[in-house]
């Protein structure tokens, strides 16, 4: 393999967001029962509310504003009615989610031989607030807003090659979802396959390896050690 650079999926397999959101429904929605069900259910809503956007039904709209227009309706349905500053605090959870325990450590190592940088449907700022709260050590900010395009649209992949200077394989793409990968491959990326049991709690029990990406590893200090 001749990876120059490595850019991530961020959320699911950098951070985990199930919890980080859950904490932040806790402490903002104190009546809810469940918090985490609620996480649950707005996520469910990702990505349908991107779906508009990539099939050109809606003008391109960065995910802050998808994530509070899916919210409102997730608190509408539930009959619920918190202040629109209650809200707006909710919509930045996906601000302050923490970062996997192997995530900061794995991420450094890799900085010292890669280019690294998230290669996310999260909106610029949504990034930048999340990498400086968790300590992320990016060296660059990539993904759907600088692309204009969500995964899996081949605009999305495409742009970090373009934008790097780099032949697609020679920029890996790292994740731990399986569709998200073969999007990448789809496009020349080389890829690797993160497994993160616990991403949904265990509602949702993803592939214990991707056979077709380059590697199939547990955390992001192992990548560093076969890198």
């Amino acid at each position: 393999m001749d990876v120059r650079a490595l850019v991530f999926d961020v959320f699911g397999t950098v951070v985990d967001w199930r919890s980080g959101v859950a904490r932040e429904v806790a402490r903002l929605l104190p009546d809810v029962d469940d918090p985490h069900e609620l996480a649950d259910d707005w996520r469910g809503r990702y990505q349908p509310s991107m779906e508009e956007v990539r099939s050109e039904r809606r003008p391109w709209t960065i995910l802050d504003v998808l994530h509070r227009e899916s919210l409102d309706a997730l608190l509408a349905e539930r009959g619920l009615d918190p202040p629109d500053t209650v809200r707006a605090e909710l919509v930045l959870a996906w601000h302050r989610l923490d970062p996997w325990p192997d995530a900061v450590e794995g991420l450094t190592r890799l900085k010292a031989r890669f280019t690294i940088g998230p290669m996310s449907n999260g909106n610029v700022a949504l990034l930048v607030d999340m990498a400086k709260r968790a300590g992320l050590p990016w060296d660059v900010v990539l993904g759907a807003e600088v692309a204009r395009h969500y995964k899996p649209d081949p605009g999305a992949y495409d742009s970090a090659p373009a934008l790097l200077a780099l032949r697609p394989e020679q920029v890996g793409m790292v994740a731990a979802h399986v569709d998200d990968l073969v999007a990448a491959r789809a496009r020349g990326l080389t890829t690797f396959y993160v497994h993160r049991p616990d991403e949904f709690g265990g509602r949702v029990v993803p592939p214990a390896t991707d056979p077709d990406a380059a590697l199939t590893v547990s955390s992001f200090t192992e990548l560093a050690d076969l890198l």
